[in-house]
């Protein structure tokens, strides 16, 4: 074999090896089933983008319903400790890790017209950042307002709640429901189901799309619109180092899938989640819908509006808050 043959087939090998070892495979957990909205709205584009736009050799292997450790609660520090490189969670149930991000759960935050995942982003950079310490946030939204979901009791004034026992996700809608003279109980949404079959709880404060994700409607009954309830704050975040270690072709391609592109597909795909679940509640005759007039709301505005207020200054956060919307 010649020299020059010999040195052809060194580099066609080099260069094959060059390929093989720049092919990256992320891994995704979350704790829900495939079929929850999370998966149409922010799994799959995020996936079926940096494969398309890397050619293959930037994928995404997900792993659903807890299959790298079921504990809801433990979602964040899965990505930090390397666990999996990227995961799913809920900001309220570690609430004292996202004191200043969760003000946008709280009733009344988000004006009308200004989206959720914009007011997170907006404050990012100055004020938000310290609050995910060894992850890069790919994501960060809230879900569509939040709703009572209950069983055989109606809700139509704050009076209607005293004495129950509310499921809550987090500290914020914990303290509303405390407000309106209501037992919060926070837990994971897992258990939902089986809390409301059994009588441990009484009803649930959550976004309706939960409905359908989790059957709620196989034990519910009522369900109450209207009321100044909040919203729920999720991230989808990725381990720091498995960021840093990633090509600057990866990164970009990443990044171009992710941050206010990819949250806007998480809000978007809540909030037409939950209008499609709603439509379902309301057309089953065994269901009681109550919406709310606005003559109605206003004894929950009240207290919504005192408990969002006293956190924020508790917390020091009005400049918090104004970045959010832009103010500052």
């Amino acid at each position: 074999m010649n020299a020059l043959l010999k040195g052809s087939i060194g580099l066609t090998m080099l260069a094959s090896s060059t390929v093989l070892a720049a092919a990256e495979e992320l891994s995704l957990a979350h704790f829900v089933a495939p079929s929850h909205v999370v998966t149409a709205s922010v799994v799959e584009p995020l996936a079926e983008g940096v494969k398309a736009d890397s050619n293959g050799d930037l994928t995404i292997q997900v792993y659903p319903g807890g299959e790298l450790g079921a504990g809801p609660m433990e979602q964040y520090v899965r990505a930090v400790q390397g666990v999996a490189d990227i995961t799913w969670g809920l900001a309220g149930y570690t609430s004292s890790q996202f004191p200043k991000s969760m003000i946008v759960e709280m009733p009344g935050a988000v004006p009308e017209g200004v989206t959720g995942y914009d007011m997170l982003w907006n404050a990012f950079d100055i004020h938000l950042k310290s609050e995910f310490p060894g992850t890069h946030p790919l994501a960060l939204w809230i879900s569509e307002p939040n709703v009572f979901i209950m069983k055989d009791h109606d809700v139509r004034s704050p009076d209607d709640l005293k004495g129950l026992r509310i499921r809550v996700s987090g500290s914020v809608s914990g303290a509303l429901v405390e407000a309106l003279g209501a037992t919060p109980v926070q837990m994971p949404a897992g258990e939902m189901y089986n809390a409301l079959q059994t009588g441990l709880i009484d009803g649930i404060v959550t976004g309706s799309s939960a409905i359908n994700d989790f059957k709620l409607d196989e034990v519910a009954n009522s369900y109450t619109v209207g009321a100044p309830l909040g919203h729920i704050m999720f991230y989808l975040v990725m381990n720091q180092g498995r960021y840093d270690g990633l090509s600057a072709e990866h990164k970009a391609i990443l990044d171009k899938h992710t941050g206010r592109t990819l949250s806007q597909k998480g809000e978007e795909g809540w909030n037409a989640a939950a209008e499609r679940t709603m439509e379902s509640v309301r057309a089953d005759s065994g269901n009681t819908v109550i919406d709310l007039t606005e003559e109605e709301i206003v004894p929950f505005k009240e207290v919504a509006d005192r408990v969002r207020e006293k956190l924020i200054a508790d917390m020091g956060a009005q400049d918090v808050l104004d970045a959010m919307v832009a103010k500052n």
